[in-house]
Order: C-alpha cells, then sequence, then structure tokens
C-alpha cells in the first residue's frame, strides 16, 4: 500500500500555498497599478500558474491523507464510494442462500459449495470467521422435506465414509478420538430425533429443574447455545436432533411465518460433539408478509428487489439449508477445535495467509 502522509509534511504544503497565495495577491496588485508593464502582468500570470499547481498538489495529498485502512474517505470522514471498485458498499456473503432461490425456483434442484464469512466474535473450538458450506435450494419443498433430505444427507455422508474411507477413519480413531467410527455407524443407521423447539426448552429446563447448570439460562424465546444443543444430543437423546419450529425474532427474515404468528419454519440439526451441523428453512413465498418482515428488522425494501421479485411475479414454495463443511469434518473425525481443519483458519483478531 501507499505510505501515509506525515501530518508535519501535509502542513508544510498549506503553509507554501498560503505563501504563494499571499505572493499572488501582490503580483496582481502590481500589474493592476502599472498596466502598461508587461513584465509585472507576466509575473501575475505565473504566480496564478504555480498557486494553481500548488493547490493542485495540495488536493491530492489532503486525499490521499484521508485514506485510512486502504479505504478513501470523504473529508467529513465518510467513506468515499465515487472511488471504490464497485461504486457503492459491498460485502462478503454469510450465504450462497439467497442467490441459491433464483437458482431453485428456475431449476428446481440446486447446491452451492462456497465460502461464507460471519462477523460473530467467537472464539469457541466451533467457530470461524470464514468456512465452506454446502447449501442446497430445492422449489416445492416444505419443512418436512427439508429436514428429511438434512437428515438424508448427513446419513448418506456417514454411510460413504464409512464404505469409502475406513483407512483414514482408522487412522482417526487410533490417534485422534476412538469413537469416531462408532459414532458414524451409529449416525448413519439411526433416524434422527425430531422435536420442536419449544418442547427442546421443555426438555432443558426440565433438565435446569434437576440440577442441571448451564452458562446461558433457558427459557422460550432464547437461541439456543452449544451448550444446550450438544446435551440435548449427547445427554438426553444420545443421537442426533433436528429442532424445528423456532421463535421468529431469533431467525432470519426469510423463513416462512407459521399459522401462529409467533414462530417461523426453521430446522437445525444438532449433532452430538458439535452442537449445530445444519440450519434451514422453509422460505417466507407471501411477498406482503416477507416485506413486512424485512421493515421489520430495520432493512431496506430496495435493497431486496430483485429477492421481493421472484414473490411479486410468481413462486413456488421452496427450502434450503446449509451445512458447515469442516463442522462436518470435525463431527467425523472428533477432532478438537475447528481450526485444526480448514487450511488456513481465520477469526475474531486473525487473518493470516
Amino acid at each position: 500500500g501507499q505510505e501515509p502522509v506525515a501530518p508535519a509534511e501535509l502542513e508544510a504544503l498549506r503553509a507554501e500555498v498560503n505563501a504563494q497565495a499571499e505572493k499572488v495577491k501582490a503580483a496582481k496588485a502590481a500589474a493592476a497599478g502599472d498596466k502598461e508593464n508587461k513584465d509585472l502582468a507576466k509575473a501575475s500570470k505565473n504566480g496564478v500558474k504555480a498557486l494553481l499547481a500548488l493547490k493542485e498538489s495540495l488536493a491530492k495529498m489532503e486525499a490521499k491523507a484521508r485514506v485510512v485502512g486502504g479505504i478513501q474517505r470523504k473529508e467529513d470522514g465518510s467513506i468515499d464510494y465515487s472511488k471504490d471498485f464497485f461504486g457503492k458498499p459491498s460485502y462478503l456473503t454469510v450465504s450462497g442462500q439467497l442467490n441459491g432461490e433464483y437458482y431453485a425456483c428456475g431449476l428446481s434442484n440446486i447446491y452451492t459449495f462456497g465460502p461464507t464469512f460471519r462477523a460473530e466474535n467467537s472464539h469457541t473450538t466451533r467457530h470461524l470467521a470464514e468456512f465452506w458450506m454446502i447449501e442446497p435450494e430445492m422449489a416445492f419443498c416444505t419443512l418436512e422435506d427439508d429436514m428429511r433430505c438434512a437428515e438424508d444427507y448427513v446419513r448418506f455422508c456417514c454411510r460413504h465414509l464409512l464404505d469409502t474411507c475406513m483407512p483414514d477413519l482408522a487412522f482417526m480413531a487410533k490417534m485422534v478420538d476412538p469413537t469416531c467410527i462408532e459414532r458414524l455407524e451409529q449416525v448413519a443407521s439411526t433416524p434422527f430425533v425430531r422435536l420442536s423447539y419449544t418442547d427442546a426448552v421443555s426438555k432443558l429446563e426440565e433438565a435446569v429443574g434437576n440440577g442441571k447448570k448451564f452458562e446461558y439460562p433457558v427459557s422460550w424465546g432464547i437461541d439456543l447455545a452449544s451448550e444446550h444443543e450438544r446435551y440435548l444430543t449427547e445427554e438426553i437423546f444420545k443421537q442426533p436432533v433436528i429442532v424445528y419450529n423456532y421463535p421468529k425474532d431469533i431467525k432470519a427474515f426469510y423463513m416462512k411465518l407459521n399459522d401462529d404468528g409467533k414462530t417461523v419454519a426453521a430446522m437445525d440439526v444438532l449433532v452430538p460433539g458439535v452442537g449445530e451441523l445444519i440450519g434451514g428453512s422453509q422460505r417466507e413465498d407471501d411477498l406482503e408478509l416477507l416485506e413486512k418482515r424485512i421493515v421489520e428488522i430495520g432493512q431496506d425494501l430496495a435493497a431486496y428487489s430483485s429477492y421481493l421479485d421472484m414473490r411479486r411475479y410468481g413462486n413456488v414454495p421452496h427450502s434450503g439449508f446449509g451445512l458447515g463443511f469442516e463442522r462436518l469434518i470435525l463431527f467425523a473425525t472428533g477432532i478438537d477445535n475447528i481450526r485444526d481443519i480448514i487450511p488456513f483458519p481465520r477469526w475474531p483478531g486473525n487473518c493470516s495467509h
């Protein structure tokens, strides 16, 4: 990147501009007092030319001084998007889902697989700021279909590993987690437990009543923490669990509102050792409800105009989910820290390589 402008250097150039302005003022006065003197007129003209050149240099230096962290700023400190690569605000994606919906509504069943980014300030062994996600999106698909697809996919992955990667699994069982093969066999052969969010909270509250202590309190309306998710899968059911119908206030705007007006058709697949492996939902296909939700969360409808057009000009029920690839490997191998799964881990405070 370019070298920053030293404040002393900027002040010196401003002083030079002011001094030249005074010279021009004096030269113009002299030329006006003796209009027949061509040398005075020429000196005045050259002085103006030199002043303009200095002002141009000052403007460039001031603009350079307003580059903060590689981003050009205006005089008021706001970002100058006229100098931006895209000419407007643009962001790293947290998901390929919204784009996937376009494809699904045109092609029926699709998936994306790519890097996604999260700005969550989390330093746990289960979180990364950048990770890869597998995201199917399916037309004519309800929440029930979505849950079945997610379960089938996880079980298929487990069976595939057992059938084709046994030497690697044997190595992981020897060096990392002796129970990894047994865990994969159980998941591959056992249907997942399904229960509503409300029932899940009741189970956790019952555990608290029996003396279990959680770091984060349990009540209806909370976003389940990893400790809650793992307690459900590791202590209560001892197998993967699909929790569905979450409170709308803790889920994204695009999830289909249920008839009770309080919950949305969302689901999470929870697995032992990890917690949430998959998050998904049926998407809201009612234009009026979707617009209302966007406004409720304080977003600009114009930013979602193309997304809303899919509902405005014809739509079909559709659903999808996202599976964190690194969490799948974490679950399969029993490795303790997700930062050991991805080649170049990035988390809050760390962006090396």
